[in-house]
């Protein structure tokens, strides 16, 4: 996983701090549930669609994680992305129920709702995360300390949630638009899916297991053995992905014949 800090920025009115965390490798929509956070999420979208953006969309799980944070830097009086002792975002975003391949954080300490926006897009990094082309999905949520806002937008990609059937069935979408004739799923490439190595049923010729936060697209590797013809079938099967990222992903075994 890498990690880039976007900045920490001190200004005479305002303080901000921009964080991107990317992998190396949906959300519940509920709107926002104060006029501080609606104020927010409108005044990004606006600043969106005058760049030729598409808004960004309400995340409760998000905004959840953004609350507890919020609240913790209202309570210290102190901004931060991290307390001692706190989760890292994407532990809490994640514990909050939100699934992503990529999560971004805007974090501000302002005497006024508008004026945290305002800074925001005077500032690169948190301007950068706000119109972020690829991230599609916004949690938000500003706390009161005294005379001072504390506020947190989490940003990310959501990935959204699929049975194995489903994610089964776009995968095999996939391959018959590539030629294949006979595209099925099977028990025994669920099977081979949840091993490291070999198959269980009938000897395929080749074997390709891989995890993705995308399934509406194969890897460049199952397309470039696709575009040599010699295999004219394949079962599917879908697992469990690997437990110990962050970050969501699925898990795929494809048997080519």
């Amino acid at each position: 996983m890498a990690t880039a800090l976007r900045c920490i920025t001190i200004l005479a009115a305002i303080v901000l701090a921009a964080l991107l965390i990317t992998p190396t490798l949906h959300a519940a929509a509920a709107g926002p549930q104060s006029a501080a956070d609606l104020t927010l999420l409108n005044a990004a979208n606006r600043d969106r669609a005058a760049a030729g953006l598409p808004p960004l969309q309400w995340d409760a799980n998000l905004a959840a994680a953004a609350h507890q944070h919020a609240l913790l830097m209202g309570q210290r009086n102190a901004l931060s992305h991290q307390f001692p002792g706190e989760a890292p975002m994407q532990d809490r975003a994640r514990r909050a129920g939100a699934r992503f391949s990529l999560i971004a954080e805007n974090v501000a300490e302002g005497p006024s709702i508008p004026g945290l926006h305002t800074q925001w897009m005077n500032s690169a990094p948190h301007r950068a995360n706000l119109l972020d082309r690829e991230l599609n999905s916004i949690g938000i949520s500003v706390v009161q300390n005294g005379n001072m806002y504390f506020a947190v937008e989490d940003f990310s990609v959501s990935v959204p949630s699929a049975s194995l059937e489903e994610q089964e069935q776009q995968v095999a979408t996939q391959l018959a638009a590539r030629g294949l004739r006979d595209v099925t799923t099977t028990a025994d490439a669920r099977r081979t899916c949840e091993l490291e190595r070999g198959f269980t049923g009938q000897r395929p010729s080749t074997v390709v297991r891989y995890e993705t936060a995308d399934l509406r697209q194969l890897p460049d590797d199952v397309d470039r053995r696709l575009t040599t013809g010699q295999f004219r079938s394949a079962a599917i099967g879908a697992c469990d992905a690997t437990p110990a990222s962050d970050f969501t992903r699925f898990r795929i075994a494809i048997l080519l014949y």
